[in-house]
């Protein structure tokens, strides 16, 4: 991309130089996927990153999603309650997994779901809970389990933005029956494209481990209908270039971050985003433009354009608003999902921004609002 444009996102990628030794393990054993030593070693480290018991790793995020909620054999057209404010693989995945999707509002002063609505939705026909971490800030992840053991739910968190995301109490990935997490290549930490299954559940475990690999149990044996989401060896290869250098590129987000909370503290009619509370990884830099702008949130989007810097409108349409899935919405009123969808903005993150750039985004948004 030109130097002169500043997107939301940019991938890290590892010199070339770096990739050629691992490249070369690649043709000198002759397995480029199906469970290779690779895929291994990263799943390994990631165990130990993730400080959790067990990682699965799948061709994307979806396709790791998919898996875990058909590998916890849930009743085919039962119905899961999720978030309308997320990227649509979301409600994609429990579509594809036999499931119905029940959207619920999000909590009036954040992006997440709202633990009350959740409570307020549960249905003789609910099985499952999906809430996402949206720009890797934790649920309320206390409330939602309370909910769940009261019903007997299961809970699998969509945690494609949290990588490396700790709570009060740990990993941010040890909660709910299993968490997936996204290694897209605009993530923090990516492997080209890529996903992981992370739960505690050795039992769990199993069953996604056959899931992804059509349900091979040995050579003979096909154990239940799977599908093929592995992880090939040379997307393992990206990741164990990245893994040791992760704290680093965090650490980089977060000067960026810092950075835009000083320079847009003048701008009154604007929400920042806030970090307290848990170890962030800065994977997202979203602010809320309000209706006191001097410009709206589009207004601004474009006026943006016009200096080189892309937001985001992450995320717009609703869920609720795509054509696809308007059926399931059944006229909910999800007031504070819209208003975040008209107003969020979010802004360019990623290691690659120095102080010139980041000057310059700042430069370019109180230019259009003050």
């Amino acid at each position: 991309m030109p130097k002169s444009e500043l997107f939301v996102a940019r991938p890290n990628l590892p010199e070339i130089e770096e990739l050629l030794p691992l490249l070369e393990s690649i043709w000198d054993s002759s397995q480029l996927t199906n469970n290779g030593p690779l895929v291994q070693k990263l799943s390994r480290q990631l165990e130990s990153y993730f400080q959790t018991a067990h990682v699965t790793l799948c061709g994307n995020g979806t396709l790791a999603l998919i898996c875990a909620l058909k590998s916890l054999k849930l009743p085919v057209g039962s119905e899961v309650i999720t978030t309308p404010y997320s990227f649509v693989a979301t409600a994609s995945a429990i579509v594809w997994a036999g499931l119905k999707p029940v959207f619920v509002d999000i909590e009036e002063d954040g992006f997440n779901i709202s633990a009350s609505a959740i409570a307020a939705a549960v249905t003789e026909n609910t099985s499952a809970i999906v809430p996402v971490h949206c720009y890797g800030k934790p649920c309320d992840v206390q409330a939602i389990q309370d909910i769940a053991d009261h019903h007997g739910l299961s809970v699998i968190y969509d945690a494609a933005h949290a990588f490396g995301v700790d709570c009060d109490c740990g990993s941010l990935l040890s909660h709910g029956d299993a968490s997936i997490v996204s290694f897209h290549a605009t993530k923090v930490f990516h492997t080209f494209e890529g996903g992981c299954v992370v739960t505690k559940n050795t039992e769990l475990k199993e069953q996604v481990d056959l899931a992804i690999n059509f349900g091979f149990r040995s050579e003979t044996e096909v154990d239940g209908i799977g599908i093929n989401a592995k992880m090939s060896e040379f997307n393992a290869a990206i990741g164990l270039l990245q893994i040791d250098r992760v704290d680093d590129l965090i650490a980089a987000r977060k000067k960026a971050h810092e950075h835009y909370n000083q320079a847009l503290a003048s701008v009154a009619c604007v929400t920042l985003p806030s970090d307290k509370g848990y170890r962030s990884n800065y994977s997202y830099y979203p602010v809320l433009v309000s209706k006191e702008c001097k410009l709206d949130r589009d207004a601004l989007y474009n006026e943006l354009k016009s200096f080189g810097v892309f937001a985001r409108r992450y995320f717009f349409p609703l869920i609720t608003d795509f054509e696809s899935y308007k059926d399931f919405r059944k006229g909910n009123d999800l007031p504070n999902a819209q208003r975040a969808a008209e107003q969020v903005l979010c802004l360019p993150i990623h290691p690659s921004l120095d102080t010139k750039d980041l000057d310059r985004v700042c430069s370019a948004f109180t230019r259009a609002l003050l």
